[in-house]
């Protein structure tokens, strides 16, 4: 379960749910245990959902725990009213702390993600270069980089064509933004904000200072990838372009 992740209105569930089947397990040894000590088996449930939640579910997982603690762990049992001032004072640090905790769980859940994206990219980087490495023909890597942009950028499709450049398509570019090419009587080149456009996008392959071919993507409709997908896509095709210039294959203008 490591490795899933709770849809958001389940995590909100799950935000009011484990806390609350938490306490109520507690209930049968209730009177013997230390109100800290059950604080602390509530706080591991707060961490439980945060570890696959959302920040949102992770608060309000947080908060439940308060809540149930209140009512099923100290006296008088059964209302959300606190009898002593210790277990006030423990009810407080358990929200303080299972906010704290969950915010923590929360980041370092995101940061384990960043990590596991970055040595996925390495790979797809590695891989193109291994098969260069390996004496993969210049078409054999140009294919192999064709699939991973499929996969990479989530396309519809995708294929390679040599040759001069036909038409003004928009293009990714290699700082990984989408040109659009320049309006007329505009200065500055026009910029996709945030959104594939209609129809094909070109990445071109070049290496050595030449240009050898592009790659026509065909997106799916609908937001752009990531940056960093982007800037690791922009890296496939500079390595298939290498791959052909070191060849020796003929340049196109």
């Amino acid at each position: 379960m490591s490795g899933r992740r709770f849809h958001r209105p389940t995590a909100l569930v799950a935000a009011l749910v484990v806390p609350f089947l938490a306490a109520l397990a507690l209930v049968p040894v209730r009177t013997g245990l230390a109100p800290s000590n059950a604080a602390l088996v509530l706080v591991v449930a707060v961490v439980a959902v945060a570890a696959l939640g959302t920040r949102e579910s992770a608060a309000l997982a947080a908060l439940s725990a308060a809540a149930w603690f209140d009512f099923f762990l100290t006296r008088p049992y059964g209302h959300f009213a606190v009898a002593d001032r210790g277990d006030v004072l423990t009810a407080v640090l358990l929200l303080v702390v299972g906010l704290a905790v969950s915010r923590l769980a929360v980041r370092t859940r995101r940061l384990r993600g960043t990590v596991l994206t970055d040595t996925a990219d390495l790979s797809l980087l590695e891989g193109t270069a291994r098969l260069a490495e390996d004496g993969g023909s210049p078409d054999a890597v140009v294919e192999h980089v064709r699939r991973e942009l499929v996969g990479l950028l989530g396309l519809r499709d995708c294929r390679f064509a040599y040759g001069s450049l036909v038409g003004r398509l928009p293009r990714l570019e290699h700082d990984g933004n989408l040109w659009l090419g320049l309006e007329r009587g505009a200065a500055g080149a026009a910029f996709w904000p945030d959104r594939w456009p209609d129809g094909e996008v070109e990445l071109r392959a070049i290496g050595g200072g030449h240009y050898y071919g592009r790659f026509l993507l065909v997106p799916e409709p609908g937001p752009l990838p990531s940056r960093q997908a982007r800037l690791v896509a922009v890296a496939l095709a500079a390595q298939a372009g290498a791959a052909l210039d070191t060849a020796g294959l003929t340049h196109r203008g």
